[in-house]
């Protein structure tokens, strides 16, 4: 948007990550507290109250001083206090939602919306009757869509024949999900076109390796394990099979780029919604389904091993799981925010 020659500025969490992503993009970032709270601890939702309530007299403050065009909210706890500033002061509110099961905040706010993007068709029917729903998509970033597997496999250092298999759970890591690769090295390695690249996450990555050296070690480096890659766009391109959580912004990089995937829902996840966001590219053909309790099974060794083995299924996934993905996403949901901020203009013209 702001090559369109609009200000965006960015609200949100002082001590989140959007904190330093928000600064690295150039924008302008204003710190709004707000918190979630322990359904097992009574008094962290009186103390979150307290601060979205205090949090809600910020925001209404901060746009009218800032008389933004539009305001839109993802989703986070600070989208609460800051949509609802938004709709007091008549200003339109556009939501996005990630994932299939709309979270709290955007639930609260929908209706009050100008209109909701969702990347699920079905999550339209979790918000309240009367929500303008469209489907836009999980924007992605440009990187991703500019990744392609020669240059990707270029910089990670790998063979151009190899089958790649990467692993990756988030930049904290996935535990479940780490032992189970690490104990399937063998099996893995033993098809000597198999090269694996774990990103093990910041947190994990240590006791993964020690867990691998138990196994044997990298063996000639067709085992490699790193803590986190900042170009996932090139790893994910220079993939064969992927293997990953659930999540919205995982499944939208993996199908923008198109890749045969082994998705593993996070079993705690809200009202498991990382099963559904799974189950809308499953039943595309575009990945295999394998819940964390068969990590340690038969089924999630088998399922890596019919797609390291079968180049005809790795494609055949792959264009599914490519059809499947909304590269345009980023440009549709910009439609949609510029539409609501016209329609509120022409109102006020008229």
């Amino acid at each position: 948007m702001r090559a369109d020659g609009h200000e965006v500025s960015f609200v949100g969490t002082p001590n989140g990550p959007e904190a330093r992503l928000a600064r690295e993009a150039g924008l302008v970032f204003h710190a709004m507290p707000a918190r979630g709270f322990d359904r097992s601890r009574p008094l962290s939702l009186l103390t979150a109250v307290l601060q979205l309530a205090s949090s809600a007299v910020r925001s209404w403050l901060l746009l009218g001083r800032l008389r933004p065009g539009v305001v839109v909210g993802f989703g986070g706890y600070v989208s609460l206090p800051v949509g609802a500033a938004a709709v007091l002061r008549r200003i339109p509110l556009v939501l996005h939602e990630q994932n299939s099961v709309p979270g709290m905040a955007n639930k609260a706010l929908s209706r009050r919306a100008c209109a909701v993007g969702v990347t699920y068709e079905g999550s339209a029917r979790y918000l309240k009757p009367g929500t303008r729903a469209v489907v836009t998509g999980n924007p992605v970033r440009e990187a991703i869509l500019r990744a392609d597997r020669d240059s990707g496999r270029v910089s990670l250092g790998l063979p151009d024949d190899a089958v790649i298999l990467l692993v990756f759970g988030g930049s904290r890591g996935a535990r479940h999900i780490n032992e189970a690769v690490v104990a399937l090295r063998d099996r893995l390695l033993a098809d000597m076109r198999v090269h694996v690249v774990h990103v093990a996450g910041r947190d994990e990555a240590a006791s993964v390796r020690e867990a691998l050296h138990r196994q044997g070690g990298e063996e000639d480096g067709r085992y490699r394990v790193v803590d986190y890659i900042e170009d996932m766009g090139s790893a994910i391109a220079a993939a064969d099979v992927v293997v990953a959580r659930a999540g919205a912004t995982s499944i939208a990089e993996i199908t923008a780029i198109g890749r045969a995937a082994v998705l593993v829902p996070y079993p705690y996840a809200t009202d498991d919604h990382q099963t559904l966001n799974a189950r809308d590219v499953t039943e595309g053909q575009g990945a295999v389904l394998v819940p964390d309790s068969e990590l340690d099974s038969d089924s999630f060794a088998e399922a890596l091993d019919s797609l390291l083995r079968d180049e005809t299924r790795r494609e055949s996934m792959a264009s599914a799981s490519r059809r499947l993905g909304a590269p345009d996403a980023a440009e549709r949901l910009e439609q949609l925010i510029l539409g609501c901020a016209r329609h509120t203009e022409d109102g006020d013209k008229r």
